[in-house]
């Protein structure tokens, strides 16, 4: 019995040792793993590159960004740029950087944050808004700039602006002619930072200088402000109580210095703007300035909107990037036919005739 116990025992031991040769060295930790097939990708590929603003159905949030609407050219273009967009289908969000670069910088971060999927602008300086629309534009925001463009090309998605220099060109024309080309005059320039100034100014001096009987006694900034250029007009009016005529930047700015002309009992004094604000409208009417031109605010605000609608939604506005729409010259003669800045549907062929002054 003892044998055969032992030769079974034997025997269980043999059939151990098979099994464990057959199942072979099991694998040590350092061993390699197999290599990956030569076509799969390899673990640390980067991402392909996104386009920056990728095509969409539309939709989404739209940032208004413009200067004081005190002023009531900036208001009429942030609230006809935002209507349309609303129109189109868009939420916006309406802010003020109050002529403030800084203020526009943190405003434009905002939109950025808010994931806008555009941003309409009248900017803060041509120079100073350059990195928050590239900003903008890297974080795939297209800005669509009105009225005042910017110092580079390539960053806004398009730049949208009254053709300034013909605009004033023809208000420069047509004071020349009131002056009877001869006369001492003052020139009320805008904020020197906006390249829209430095436009209206030359174009108004390429104008005035080709009448030698013209002189410039006095040129001073009153940054587009009325109350500014009422308090401006009455120290130039002491150092220089003969002139005849005042050419300014900007409505504002003229209806500042028309004030303070009534004020000194020097209505004789020919005054002129530039905008085609209502409040201008009005004082031609009055027989108070004697001329503006219209910058055609609502063309360049609803195709601003309508620019960014087909950008979202296409990726290209179809356009070049810097467009700009002729202005209109408004007298006594047709200053009834304009309001809001744009043509009355429901016009007359003729004005009443302002009265003297």
């Amino acid at each position: 019995m003892k044998v055969r116990r032992s030769f079974k025992l034997m025997m269980g031991l043999g059939v151990l040792l098979v099994l464990l040769a057959a199942c072979g060295p099991a694998a040590t930790p350092t061993q390699a793993p197999a290599a990956a097939p030569t076509n799969a990708p390899a673990a640390t590929e980067a991402p392909q590159a996104q386009p920056t603003t990728a095509p969409s159905a539309g939709g989404g949030l739209i940032c208004v960004i413009v200067p004081p609407v005190s002023n009531p050219f900036f208001g009429a273009e942030q609230e006809i740029a935002a209507a349309k967009a609303e129109e189109l289908g868009y939420t916006t969000l309406k802010l003020v950087h109050d002529d403030d670069a800084n203020k526009q910088q943190q405003e434009i971060e905002s939109c950025i944050a808010k994931k806008a999927v555009a941003i309409i602008l009248d900017n803060a300086g041509a120079d100073a808004t350059v990195t928050a629309v590239q900003e903008a534009k890297d974080a795939g925001i297209p800005s669509f700039l009105i009225d005042r463009e910017i110092s580079k090309e390539g960053v806004a998605a398009a730049q949208i602006v009254s053709n300034n220099y013909q605009g004033a060109s023809i208000v420069a024309q047509y004071f020349v002619q009131l002056m009877g080309e001869k006369g001492n005059y003052v020139e009320l320039t805008g904020r020197d930072t906006d390249t829209n100034a430095h436009i209206r100014s030359q174009a108004y001096h390429d104008v005035i200088d080709q009448n030698s009987g013209m002189t410039m006694v006095a040129q001073q900034t009153a940054n587009w402000d009325q109350t500014e250029a009422k308090t401006v007009m009455e120290s130039i009016l002491q150092a220089h109580p003969d002139i005849q005529g005042v050419i300014c930047g900007n409505d504002t700015m003229a209806l500042g210095a028309q004030a303070a002309l009534i004020a000194a009992g020097r209505s004789d004094v020919i005054v002129t703007g530039l905008d085609g604000s209502d409040d201008a409208l009005q004082s031609i009417a009055q027989g108070e300035m004697k001329a503006t031109s219209l910058q055609p605010v609502a063309a360049v605000s609803e195709l601003a909107a309508t620019e960014a609608d087909q950008f979202i939604k296409t990726g290209s506005t179809g356009k070049p990037e810097k467009q700009q729409i002729d202005m209109v010259l408004i007298t006594a003669e047709n200053y009834c036919q304009y309001a809001k800045f744009a043509p009355k549907a429901d016009a007359p062929d003729t004005c009443p005739t302002p009265p003297s002054k």
